[in-house]
């Protein structure tokens, strides 16, 4: 008999829960153990704030020589840079830095014009087995998008492991993987961004991936100024509170739903909740 088991757990500076329905209690222990070692796996790679990780030493030009996982997922990152006319940028990092370190906004505009000629994946190129970058000051953080991989490598352990009904969430990154044991699908609420302790609408999964994007959750404040976590690398119009984007993978979700936080108006080919 199919019973539901819950397993919680924290990577990535992120509250996770896996929730999966198995006949052996075993069995779902030793899946959901699987699925955290990928993802502990992945967070210690990269890791920007850890000066050991992959990804700092690529940052840090010590290190220059991608593996075929790494090679992909910067692939992948600039056919998505390229697809959202640059709305979505893992160049970002470049400026991130400057939003801790200024003590002052004018400091901080300073920062952030030296800065933004370099950014941009046009800053960096994939040859063969190595990244070569245009200059010393470009920098990269995959930061949500691995996380969103996470999930999507979740769905493929879980898979392997004959687990056919189970919802992943990683902080908001979610899939859901088949439907629960009596056929229904699984619902999800997204929050309502104006009283996030409310459901502003519940959509129905089934095979499919949805995350959301939101200014008010994570914010940098320099003096009395406040800025929103999803940095904007150009002009653009975006006047959202939260972006939910459904699709067939995390990572095509989250692409989208930070795109969309930045401009509203990005034609892309998933549903789309915004509010």
């Amino acid at each position: 008999m199919m019973k539901k088991y819950g397993f919680n757990f924290d990577v990535m500076s992120t509250p996770c829960e896996i929730i999966l329905y198995s006949d052996d209690p075993l069995h779902a222990q030793e899946s959901a153990k699987a699925v955290l070692t990928e993802a502990k796996r992945l967070e210690k790679k990269y890791n920007y704030f850890d000066a050991a990780s992959l990804l700092s030493q690529i940052n840090a030009r010590s290190k220059d020589l991608l593996d075929s996982e790494t090679k992909t997922l910067l692939k992948r990152a600039k056919q998505y840079y390229k697809s959202t006319d640059g709305l979505f940028d893992i160049t970002v990092a470049t400026l991130k830095d400057s939003y801790k370190e200024a003590k002052e906004v004018a400091e901080l505009e300073s920062l952030l014009a030296a800065l933004r000629p370099y950014v941009g994946c046009e800053h960096f190129q994939v040859k063969r087995d190595k990244i070569v970058f245009d200059n010393s000051h470009t920098k990269i953080d995959l930061g949500g998008f691995v996380k969103e991989y996470a999930v999507d490598r979740a769905v493929v352990i879980l898979k392997k492991a004959k687990i056919s009904s189970a919802l992943i969430n990683f902080g908001g990154d979610i899939y859901a993987l088949g439907a629960k044991p009596d056929g229904s699908h699984f619902k999800v609420g997204i929050k309502n961004p104006d009283n996030p302790a409310e459901h502003a609408e519940v959509v129905s999964l089934y095979n499919q991936a949805l995350t959301t994007s939101a200014s008010y959750e994570r914010q940098y404040k320099v003096e009395e100024r406040v800025y929103s976590h999803i940095i904007k690398t150009q002009e653009c119009e975006g006047n959202a509170k939260s972006v939910s984007v459904i699709s067939h993978n995390c990572v095509e979700s989250g692409v989208y739903s930070t795109a969309l936080m930045l401009d509203s108006s990005l034609k892309q080919p998933h549903k789309t909740i915004i509010l």
